[in-house]
């Protein structure tokens, strides 16, 4: 919480009282090196949904290869995400987080450097490793260089805001890149950024305190809910190609059900040594924090990729132009992410919730208006609302999510959080495309109804959880 103003030891009279309280300082450069790994992470999510036609004429890639373009990324980090929160817990967020720069920067190279369409996904997929291990990394940097609830908050809502810019910005940024200097300048990108964050976090981010490893790391969880999240990911992209009922879908879906069944089994079986704890979903507020993460992921991501497509291939726009016209979108998350940590700074992480999930179900079903010759302006209201929808609850459902995990589980729950985001990422990308893929124009509207929906269902559940808090 923020602290009086310190009177003064000295002269003949003491100062008078300071007329309000000041608010803890924010040490600028800790956030400037956490920031530039996120906006890296976050921008990889998206840049890559503009550059598919330069893939489709480039590599050659089918659909389905280019959705695993877009969701063996998501689909990798969120299945390791929980062992990097166990591994900077148990060995060190700093250390973690410099190995995760330098992964993330090798592998986007590999990606800049794909002879073929397999070659790029598996560089994808060590992109996932990468930013596995960086992002519950800087939100546990994050939490202990801000040890101040207010500042806390503050810096929690321009982490967000950065999120949020840069998955706003990949389109813009990818559509410039692609035009100008071809896809794979996409990539090269990271490696700058990348080293950036290294310099500046050798000098300005100390170690921080960790758990005592007292137990062997929980491997046969880690590996059955990577498997959870592939099964998943894999008949949802395949379904749009070869269809709901045919064996690879259907072999798919099964995979994921067995091994989310032995997941939750092995979890039960070693309780506070599992990768995910389960006795953390006991805590309401956190439970319901994980879910709304996945909401706003599903919703925000999956709508921005087929926005890509359909600015492209169903309005003729080109790669920046398409960029350009999801602007608006970037320009209210710059504002309403850092808003909603100045709210929570006053009010709690509650009302900033309640309001995003409302603007953000009203965006979604703004979209019901999009098709092949509507005008650009009645689009607006629908960029409007989403823009400040997601960006305004994210950074607020983060609060409230790791001050009600314990302490000492601040890379777990970390972990639990944006496993949970880059699930409904995932998902997201590959149930969207596959509603969109006979027909993309139905397919938006089948899409904006069912986020729409979620949203809707996720600012009841922030009503209660506001009630509770």
């Amino acid at each position: 919480m923020s602290t009086p103003l310190s009177t003064p030891l000295s002269g003949t009279r003491p100062a008078p009282p300071a007329p309000g309280p000041a608010r803890a300082p924010l040490s600028v450069l800790p956030l400037v090196a956490l920031c530039l790994g996120q906006f890296m992470v976050i921008l990889d999510v998206t840049v890559v949904t503009v550059a598919e036609p330069a893939l489709r004429s480039g590599l050659g890639a089918g659909p389905a290869g280019l959705q695993w373009v877009v969701d063996g990324y998501t689909t990798v980090f969120a299945g390791l995400l929980l062992l990097g929160g166990g591994l900077g817990d148990r060995f060190g967020h700093r250390r973690l987080w410099l190995g995760g720069l330098g992964v993330f920067a090798a592998a986007s190279a590999a990606c800049a450097l794909a002879p073929a369409t397999g070659a790029l996904i598996a560089a994808r997929f060590a992109q996932g490793v990468g930013a596995a291990l960086l992002i519950p990394a800087s939100l546990a940097l994050l939490s202990a260089s801000y040890p101040d609830r207010a500042a806390r908050a503050r810096a929690v809502g321009i982490w967000g805001g950065v999120a949020c810019t840069a998955a706003a910005a990949g389109p813009v940024v990818g559509g410039v890149l692609v035009e100008a200097l071809g896809w794979r300048s996409v990539f090269w990108l990271n490696v700058p950024v990348a080293a950036a964050a290294v310099a500046v976090t050798l000098r300005h981010i100390g170690p921080v305190a960790r758990r005592a490893a007292t137990t062997r790391f929980d491997l046969p969880g880690l590996a059955l809910g990577v498997a959870t999240l592939l099964g998943l990911a894999f008949g949802l992209n395949e379904a749009g190609t070869v269809g709901w009922a045919s064996a690879p879908v259907l072999g798919g879906f099964a995979v994921a059900v067995a091994a989310a069944a032995g997941f939750v089994a092995v979890a039960r079986r070693r309780g506070a040594d599992a990768v995910l704890p389960l006795g953390l979903f006991r805590r309401v507020p956190f439970s319901a924090s994980a879910l709304i993460g996945v909401v706003l992921n599903l919703g925000f991501y999956g709508l921005l990729y087929l926005l890509t497509l359909y600015f492209q291939q169903v309005r003729g726009y080109s790669a920046t132009t398409a960029g350009l016209a999801l602007l608006p979108c970037m320009a209210m998350g710059i504002a309403s992410s850092p808003l909603s940590g100045r709210i929570a700074a006053r009010t709690g992480p509650y009302l900033p919730m309640r309001l995003g999930l409302a603007f953000g179900t009203v965006g979604f079903a703004c979209w019901l208006v999009a098709g092949p010759h509507t005008p650009y302006w009645a689009l607006l209201p629908a960029l409007v609302c989403c823009g400040i929808g997601t960006p305004l609850c994210m950074p607020a459902a983060t609060s409230a999510l790791m001050e009600a995990a314990p302490r000492d589980a601040a890379g777990v729950a970390s972990a639990v959080f944006n496993v949970s985001r880059q699930t409904g990422s995932t998902v997201g990308v590959a149930l969207f495309g596959t509603l969109a893929a006979a027909h993309l124009v139905d397919g938006l509207h089948a899409a904006a109804l069912v986020a729409a929906s979620l949203y809707a269902a996720a600012t009841v559940t922030a009503c209660l959880m506001g009630r509770r808090g």
